[in-house]
């Protein structure tokens, strides 16, 4: 984590959401680990005291960037955050966007540098993990490196989601669809997405033209799939979006 990201860090009582006696808070990258691996709160203190809940980042302010030495994951409590490198000629290619409840860093285990970079697209706070540390604990807790396995395996599925030769529409459907059910398993709601992520993004994410997503977005309204209104975007029928996003999902 960046200098400026380690600078930003706040006392736990002014960010923290401690959730209630059984889990942490609802947007949680671990919670899963909190019940489903019967532990409880007390026993996830260790853990817990390894937290440091830095921000805010406010849009176009990165939280770490490529080549930085990697010393911490994050989890995203609030915000969207935007991971991307620069090609040899400098232009931008999206890698994908981090909801709350989601990691940053995963993929710099490996190099023990962050091989990308990540920038808010709004107004993020985080929750830094000291690797390490966590690395120690989960030795001794075999449900959070379970589910620090699982995260690691759901960072891999999402950056090989579009790399098959699917249609412009196929993509967007598939894009909306995974954005649909990261927010659901979230406790948000499924249907009604604020895309804090601009449609040159969008497109750049997809490897389409900007204008070709427009399109898209625009046949998918006729077609009364969904209705989109700026960056507000209501899914009008769930079943024939899943069903056009279907072999880009994969199940």
């Amino acid at each position: 984590m960046s200098p400026t990201a380690r600078r930003r860090s706040l006392p736990s009582p002014a960010a923290a959401d401690d959730g209630d006696e059984l889990r942490f808070c609802s947007t949680c990258a671990f919670s899963d680990a909190c019940l489903s691996q019967g532990y409880g709160k007390a026993d996830l203190m260790d853990l817990h005291v390894l937290v440091e809940h830095i921000g805010p980042f406010h849009e176009g302010e990165h939280i770490f960037r490529e080549g930085e030495e990697f010393n911490a994951i994050a989890a995203v409590r609030a915000g969207t955050v935007k991971t991307y490198v620069l090609d040899a000629s400098g232009h931008e290619q999206v890698l994908g966007f981090h909801l709350p409840g989601e990691i940053i860093g995963l993929s710099a285990i490996s190099q023990a540098r962050y091989p990308c970079n990540a920038v808010a697209l709004d107004t993020v706070m985080l929750c830094r993990f000291s690797f390490p540390k966590m690395a120690v604990l989960a030795t001794r807790m075999p449900g959070l490196q379970a589910q620090l396995f699982k995260l690691l395996s759901e960072d891999i599925g999402k950056a090989s989601l579009l790399a098959g030769d699917f249609s412009a529409d196929e993509r967007m459907a598939a894009f909306l669809v995974a954005l649909s059910r990261r927010y659901a398993r979230r406790g948000f709601s499924a249907t009604r997405l604020h895309l804090t992520m601009t449609r040159t993004d969008i497109a750049n994410y997809l490897r389409l033209a900007p204008e070709t997503v427009s399109r898209v977005l625009k046949r998918l309204q006729e077609d009364k799939l969904v209705r989109v209104d700026r960056r507000e975007l209501e899914i009008l029928d769930p079943a024939r979006l899943e069903a056009l996003a279907l072999h880009v999902l994969r199940h």
